[in-house]
């Protein structure tokens, strides 16, 4: 007979996404414009958070859609945002839209990626730059942290892996501590992995920090640039974004042009 796992009492886990984010109940009442004394009481139980209430404070930690429903069901109440699967009917003009701008952004690669960096789409170019990947790497869902930094994927050919791979980590790291998602924190975790601990940061040169790659023998440069869906209302949607890759010299543009 299986159990039901316990969910915690609404106050528990906004006292965790508090602590969380290193905030004081003081620095959150600051934020939010709600008594101390009312976010203790409510963290305590000893006061029941409306829904409107649990949205106000979720603003002010920047708690993710899916960990918002979370509260509200621990509560008491529905659900309030949607969490579609990304081939359902009811998002498919946006995903379309997305598509779109993949095609829009050739003869240059570009990738519509999920939260976790897995490929939900990608355009032609793309093709290139994975080209010579072991074909394990390459089986759906293809995460393109993991090819890049992977000794069978591109490791070999990215000439400033080491710059470019503190990049991804921080990356990553960074919306692990926003999400606390097991799975970002196992990602950032392959990742370190993957750097040699003894690489020190070295200089940053030029306006952007650039992937430089071999391509079929000729070395190439990229910088990137990642767009997401600022008006999402829905929990897969939220994840989103779409990482677009612009030739950072002459040579790159060339190559890319003539196709």
């Amino acid at each position: 007979m299986s159990v039901a796992a316990e969910v915690p009492p609404v106050g528990a886990l906004l006292r965790t996404w508090r602590e969380r984010r290193r905030f004081s109940q003081q620095e959150l009442s600051n934020r939010s414009r709600v008594s101390t004394r009312h976010l203790s009481r409510v963290e305590t139980g000893k006061a029941h958070p409306t829904p409107e209430m649990l949205m106000h404070l979720s603003d002010n930690l920047d708690v993710p859609l899916r960990d918002r429903n979370q509260l509200l069901l621990a509560a008491g109440y529905a659900p309030r945002y949607q969490d579609h699967r990304l081939d359902d009917a009811s998002i498919a003009v946006v995903m379309d839209g997305l598509r779109r701008l993949l095609d829009a952004h050739l003869p240059y690669p570009a990738l519509l990626l999920d939260d976790h960096w897995d490929i939900v789409d990608a355009n032609a170019a793309v093709d290139q730059l994975l080209a010579g990947c072991a074909p394990e790497l390459l089986e759906p869902p293809i995460n393109v942290v993991r090819v890049c930094l992977h000794p069978d994927g591109l490791a070999g050919r990215i000439r400033n892996r080491t710059e470019w791979g503190s990049h991804l980590l921080q990356q990553v790291s960074h919306r692990a501590e926003r999400t606390h998602d097991q799975r970002h924190h196992e990602l950032a975790a392959e990742i370190a992995g993957y750097l040699n601990k003894s690489d020190a940061a070295t200089p940053l040169t030029g306006p952007v920090i650039t992937l430089e790659i071999d391509v079929a023998g000729t070395p190439l440069r990229f910088f990137s640039t990642s767009a997401t869906l600022s008006t999402a209302t829905d929990a897969a949607l939220e994840g989103l974004h779409l990482e677009t890759f612009l030739p950072a010299d002459d040579e790159t543009r060339r190559r890319f042009d003539q196709r």
